[in-house]
């Protein structure tokens, strides 16, 4: 009878233990997926703040048609960029297009200097404070977005997490990482200086 007990206890126990294995696999899991998610929400945030950019050019560029002689080059020089935004999928692939975006509007003010009128234009100085804005916006949002992924990064590395990161196909994820000197924002604002 002892040695029934006994046996018992030790089924009862491997089963406590095996459960306890099934539920720390079970939160770890879920952990990750909610890291996960977040990570993707971020970055939806990021694209928007760049999808957001890409909207004004057209009004911008159409203002500045307006305003001047023929400024072809620029102009579709921009409108290349802000297509390369829209197809983008990666952290590096948009931050690439953010730099030819940068590019392209830090030609289109120096082009806009030569105009006067247009430099006076309220549309155009509100599309410029719009500019200024959304490039705030994606600053905040890529932090948020590096942010996400940093925890996320972080879990799916940690012992004993990354047994069940790994036995589940988790992956660590991409940072946002600027090029040198794409830290600074096109200076959008700055026409008016002198």
């Amino acid at each position: 009878m002892a040695k029934s007990k006994t046996g018992l206890y030790v089924g009862v126990g491997i089963v406590a233990v095996i459960l306890l294995v099934l539920l720390w696999v079970g939160g770890t899991y879920n952990s990750l997926v909610s890291l996960d998610e977040t990570v993707d929400a971020k970055w939806g945030n990021v694209q928007t703040a760049y999808q957001r950019r890409a909207d004004l050019i057209p009004n911008l560029v159409a203002t500045v048609k307006e305003y001047t002689d023929y400024e072809g080059p620029v102009l579709e020089e921009i409108t290349a960029a802000r297509a390369s935004v829209g197809r983008a999928s990666s952290p590096a692939q948009l931050q690439s297009a953010g730099n030819e975006m940068n590019s392209a509007l830090s030609r289109l003010l120096v082009v806009v200097e030569n105009y006067p009128n247009l430099k006076a234009n309220e549309q155009f100085l509100d599309l410029q404070v719009q500019l200024e804005g959304t490039e705030n916006r994606i600053k905040v949002e890529r932090d948020n977005y590096n942010g996400a992924v940093r925890d996320l990064n972080v879990k799916v590395r940690r012992f004993p997490a990354n047994i069940v990161a790994g036995m589940f196909g988790f992956e660590q994820k991409e940072y946002f990482e600027a090029d040198e000197g794409a830290a600074a924002a096109p200076n959008v604002g700055g026409l008016f200086d002198a």
